[in-house]
């Protein structure tokens, strides 16, 4: 995608450190994406991934550096007021409600945070993702893995995110629902949604995201397009394990 320069991104993260109690975890965190943009947080197990995303969203205090969403500071902004700012995630783990239907979930959640022209109703969640149609009368405890996932990114989607984050987004699912996971979610950047996503699979994110962020150690240590990763191997095999 191209972006102005005068663009303000939609999420800026600068200096962020973070961590739990008396052990550090986050660095000094650089990060920027821009309304549309897809961007990947890369890197091992460990490295901080999962920390940045709890900070970003309010679960876990900032101490030190700055967080803004649409211009505004989240700093001392409690997670359901940032959530409220349009600010959706996709847990690791799913976290379904195990008595509640497929479409109690979906439209328990539902909301217009980020008034858009084409909002996500249930017959559009449903028209992305068929099998929660299929299953909509089914329990939370009585759906796949897969359709766990899909019902998480569903649920996200109702409440009409500006950002989407998707944690660990593939993380324990079989292949062939994988491939349905890669398809949705380009179907949601083709539909302009802003994604921010944390994954291990690096040579299906080449060709789904715009940049790339790695960490590791805390630290940023390698940002840059798509183009630029798929062609320097050698951050795959430094800071990625492929």
């Amino acid at each position: 995608m191209t972006l102005s320069k005068r663009q303000e991104p939609l999420l800026s993260c600068r200096g962020l450190e973070a961590g739990y109690g008396a052990s550090q975890v986050l660095f000094g965190i650089d990060l920027d994406i821009h309304a549309g943009e897809v961007l990947t947080l890369l890197g091992r197990n460990g490295m901080g991934k999962s920390t940045t995303i709890k900070t970003v969203i309010g679960a876990l205090g900032l101490r030190g550096g700055e967080i803004r969403f649409g211009g505004q500071s989240l700093a001392r902004l409690r997670p359901d007021a940032i959530a409220r700012l349009g600010v959706a995630i996709v847990p690791e783990g799913r976290q379904c409600f195990p008595n509640l239907t497929v479409q109690e979930h979906l439209v328990a959640f539902a909301d217009q945070r980020n008034d858009q022209r084409d909002s996500w109703t249930l017959e559009r969640i449903y028209g992305v993702f068929p099998r929660l149609k299929e299953r909509a009368r089914n329990m939370g405890n009585q759906l796949s893995g897969g359709e766990q996932q899909m019902l998480a990114i569903g649920r996200a989607l109702s409440t009409n995110p500006r950002l989407l984050i998707l944690d660990e987004a593939t993380e324990g699912l079989a292949p062939v629902i994988r491939e349905e996971i890669w398809r949705c979610l380009a179907t949601l950047r083709a539909a302009g949604q802003t994604i921010l996503v944390v994954d291990k699979y690096v040579h299906r994110l080449v060709g789904l995201a715009d940049r790339h962020v790695i960490l590791e150690r805390g630290r940023v240590v390698w940002q840059g397009s798509s183009a630029e990763l798929d062609a320097d191997r050698s951050l795959w095999t430094s800071y990625l394990g492929v």
